[in-house]
């Protein structure tokens, strides 16, 4: 049976939560709808978060964000919505979400939203982005 597209977030066991540690994940071909005309958007979603007691499951991941395919949201509004629904979800240490939008009409958007737990600092040499799509322009701030 094929699957299908998911509004929850799958999740597993931290299998090391007394660690620090980055998880990277790219998705290249994430797609939703313009709210005014209809037309489809086009963006490269990078994720970097440290976990607490919980991590997102990949194939749970995938069927979440294919549920955005058919929806109409502007940029702003689906970055910082998957952004919420992931911390909500996974209560991660840290969490940071690019949306790395195609061009369209002369003009490429990139939405960066983060979260950080209250009070928690990052272990000493704990990388917090990998360089990879977001050629290491990126740092936690503060």
């Amino acid at each position: 049976m094929p699957s299908l597209p998911a509004t929850d977030l799958a999740v597993f066991q931290n299998p090391a939560p007394a660690r620090d540690y980055l998880v990277h994940i790219e998705c290249p071909e994430f797609t939703c709808l313009c709210p005014l005309t209809g037309q489809p958007d086009f963006a490269t979603l990078v994720l970097d978060y440290i976990p607490d007691k919980s991590n997102l499951e990949l194939k749970g991941l995938k069927l979440y964000l294919w549920s955005f395919r058919d929806r109409g949201v502007f940029h702003e509004a689906v970055t910082n919505e998957i952004l919420d629904q992931m911390v909500a979800r996974i209560k991660p240490r840290f969490l940071r979400l690019s949306a790395k939008w195609y061009v369209r009409g002369g003009l490429f958007t990139t939405v960066v939203v983060e979260h950080r737990k209250r009070g928690w600092k990052p272990a000493p040499g704990t990388p917090l982005s990998t360089g990879h799509a977001d050629n290491g322009n990126l740092s936690v701030r503060g």
